[in-house]
């Protein structure tokens, strides 16, 4: 039996083990990464050290930063792998207003997530980078999407597919959880 690889509590030494192994391989600087990606130098450290958790905003910002794709931080991979919900790893925005699961190892083509945005919330999103493409299917609830200045409206089981790297955002404009099965595709890596 496969043990799930976040269950020894060790998720923020993986991450800051494959940042920087991709950052030394990029023969990047903390400090050119960190200037690059718009946080400060100490928090990048704080990451590599694997000193706790970072927010979802700084692993999406790391990864496009070395533009890979964010399971490759995650470095979640097995022969046979099961995606329990009990012990998912959760990446959580800094209010906690939304939580992504990682699923799968995506070896750079595609990641799967499951997300959950809490009842009449919003959670921007900054672009990713060039090429990504996301497709959202809400599960339950409702979800609004705003993309490129428009607004798009999904009930349970609508889908939506539209550019990553354009700046949206996720608004949940009911009482209830919205619960939401994403997958985020890299054009070309």
């Amino acid at each position: 039996m496969q043990n799930n690889p976040w269950e020894d509590g060790n998720a923020g030494k993986r991450i800051g083990a494959n940042l920087r192994q991709f950052r030394t391989s990029r023969g990047m600087s903390l400090e050119h990464l960190a200037t690059k990606i718009g946080i400060s130098k100490l928090t990048l450290m704080n990451v590599e050290r694997g000193d706790g958790n970072p927010t979802l905003s700084v692993i999406w910002k790391i990864a496009n930063g070395l533009n890979i794709p964010v399971s490759a931080l995650l470095s979640i991979e097995s022969d046979v792998s099961i995606a329990r919900k009990e012990d998912s790893m959760k990446l959580a925005s800094s209010d906690k207003i939304f939580v992504a699961e990682p699923l799968f190892q995506s070896h750079g083509l595609y990641e799967l997530y499951r997300g959950y945005l809490q009842p009449n919330a919003e959670y921007p999103s900054s672009a990713h980078q060039f090429g990504v493409n996301e497709y959202v299917t809400v599960m339950s609830g409702e979800l609004e999407l705003e993309v490129g200045g428009e607004t798009y409206h999904l009930n349970a089981y609508d889908s939506i597919k539209f550019k990553g790297d354009l700046d949206h955002k996720y608004i949940n404009p009911s009482s209830t959880l919205a619960i939401l099965h994403f997958v985020i595709s890299y054009h070309s890596m």
